[in-house]
């Protein structure tokens, strides 16, 4: 959980500001109306700008990569997608007071996923199945062509200007860190929740993942926090996957959360058949799932209960398998 030190320094966010930036380094879009997204996600405040557009400020630190990372990357992946995932305009800079970059992209349609409306649709299992396959199948040189050179993914000054290396090399922010780095502080959240968990299963799980054999092919691109309050549907269908701030490449096996976050047994097992997953990758995907579910309880289920709930399901159904 957060410090209240750490809690303290994060910058003020209000419509004045985000109007200010706007404003001042996109004067074109200074009509357009904002209008703030609430609830938002934990990372992002969000405004609606005008009809079309969406603005993202990092709430604290650890975010402040993504408005990049997403303008670099998205532009190449998203041809290779049966999905829709967000669509870069331009990279705001720090200013205004406000000390990170931020992003503005198109605006995306939809309602936030719910377990009741698809945790026991086998389409949406089959959809998610094929959306993950189709990332993990793309490479580095997917979209090149589409590469922003100096001015952004829509020629929009103040867009970022970093070409960067290939996807990952050393220091790009895209290789994927192990499930061992989360090991202390996942015993400590085992030994903390035990008795609102399972405290013995939870630790039989967990030293199964780490025990299980590791990813010894090819890196592939995974989406990193794939869980349901990501995904999107318009008419209670599955229409696109947002927040690519964790998007790297390595061991596919942390996008298999969202078969605990949002599915029950029946699509789960749709789901994997439909992905070609095996045994060790499946039951490393669990101990991702019990991990970052940890994590996330421990920081949000006090002041959330949307969280709550959401980290609850998706601890308990990891225990299940």
């Amino acid at each position: 959980m957060e410090t209240a030190t750490a809690a303290d320094s994060r910058p003020h966010i209000d419509e004045a500001l985000a109007r200010r930036l706007v404003d001042t380094q996109f004067p074109r879009w200074a009509g357009l109306p904002l209008k703030l997204l609430d609830p938002a996600g934990s990372d992002h405040v969000i405004y609606r700008l005008g009809e079309e557009l969406s603005v993202r400020l990092p709430r604290h630190a650890d975010a402040t990569g993504q408005a990049r990372k997403e303008a670099r990357w998205l532009p190449r992946l998203a041809p290779h997608l049966p999905l829709a995932v967000p669509a870069p305009v331009a990279v705001g800079e720090p200013g205004c007071g406000y000390p990170w970059p931020w992003s503005v992209s198109r605006w995306l349609d939809g309602e936030v996923a719910t377990v009741a409306a698809l945790a026991d649709s086998v389409t949406a299992a089959v959809e998610l199945a094929e959306f993950l396959w189709a990332l993990q199948r793309c490479t580095p040189e997917d979209g090149t062509d589409g590469e922003a050179g100096g001015t952004g993914p829509a020629g929009d000054a103040g867009a970022s200007t970093d070409a960067g290396d290939d996807a990952g090399s050393a220091g790009d922010g895209l290789t994927g860190r192990p499930l061992s780095d989360r090991d202390r502080a996942t015993r400590l959240a085992i030994a903390r929740y035990d008795g609102v968990f399972d405290g013995a299963a939870m630790s039989g799980l967990w030293d199964a993942a780490l025990h299980a054999p590791g990813w010894d092919r090819a890196p592939v691109w995974f989406h990193g926090d794939f869980h349901t309050g990501n995904l999107l549907t318009v008419g209670g269908r599955l229409s696109a996957v947002i927040d690519f701030g964790e998007l790297g490449r390595g061991d596919p096996a942390r996008d298999l959360m969202i078969a605990f976050t949002l599915m029950s047994a029946r699509s789960r097992a749709v789901f994997r058949e439909a992905l070609g997953v095996d045994d060790a990758t499946w039951l490393r995907g669990r101990g991702w799932a019990l991990a970052t579910g940890l994590n996330a309880y421990s920081a949000y289920a006090a002041v959330s209960p949307r969280v709550a709930a959401q980290t609850t399901r998706q601890i308990t159904q990891a225990l299940i398998g």
